[in-house]
């Protein structure tokens, strides 16, 4: 039997919860916990991920090899700084993501671009190399995936996961996403460019399957 994160009475009717951002969860898994970022004990593991070329690459955050940012007192204070307030944004959720068998942060989960019109936001992940290839990013998906569908009451959560990063969209397409469309040549990478791919799951996908497809 697949497990259910967040149980819903199929038997009540009731109104779609209203999306609150402001409130910042700790939701626990079998293999990870998220939780509000917590700086003392979280910034040698989130300094690792940002300098942590693969990670940099995978999302986004370079043009090439040798293009790393430099960590100076300037990068430091901007990080501090944007860590610092995370857990006082209304508009967004940023979680650490926890390894719970070794008890320390890996990664962050967001959902983040809300729209309360349309209860619908997006989803990004990034996890450094402690939290890599041993599926705490498809738990850590999944429990923030469903908070967003059984507790805030979103209707759609989407994603952009690049070409060259073959395991993130495994993860997603594990999770139940669906494919809607390509944005070619979305980043430079080198001398080539990368195609991105634009996937969303919907709140009635997630209530038949729960993260199982």
């Amino acid at each position: 039997m697949r497990p259910v994160p967040f149980p819903v009475d199929n038997h009540a009717v009731t109104e779609p919860p209203v999306p609150d951002f402001s409130v910042k969860p700790t939701l626990t898994g079998r293999r990870v916990l998220l939780r509000p970022f917590t700086l003392d004990a979280d910034a040698p593991a989130l300094r690792a991920m940002l300098q942590d070329p693969e990670a940099i690459k995978l999302t986004g955050g370079s043009n090439g090899p040798g293009d790393l940012p430099a960590w100076d007192d300037a990068a430091e204070a901007r990080f501090r700084d944007w860590y610092e307030t995370r857990n006082q944004q209304p508009g967004r959720l940023d979680l650490a993501v926890i390894d719970r068998a070794r008890a320390r942060c890996v990664g962050e989960v967001v959902l983040n671009d809300w729209s309360e019109a349309n209860r619908s936001c997006g989803f990004r992940t990034i996890l450094g190399p402690d939290g890599r290839d041993r599926g705490l990013g498809t738990a850590a998906a999944r429990l923030i995936i469903g908070y967003g569908f059984e507790r805030l009451g979103l209707h759609r959560i989407s994603l952009e996961v690049y070409s060259f990063n073959p395991r993130a969209r495994r993860v997603y397409d594990k999770l139940g996403f669906v494919v809607e469309g390509v944005l070619r040549d979305a980043l430079r990478w080198g001398d080539e460019w990368i195609d991105a791919t634009l996937m969303s799951i919907l709140a009635p996908e997630w209530h038949r399957h729960h993260g199982y497809p």
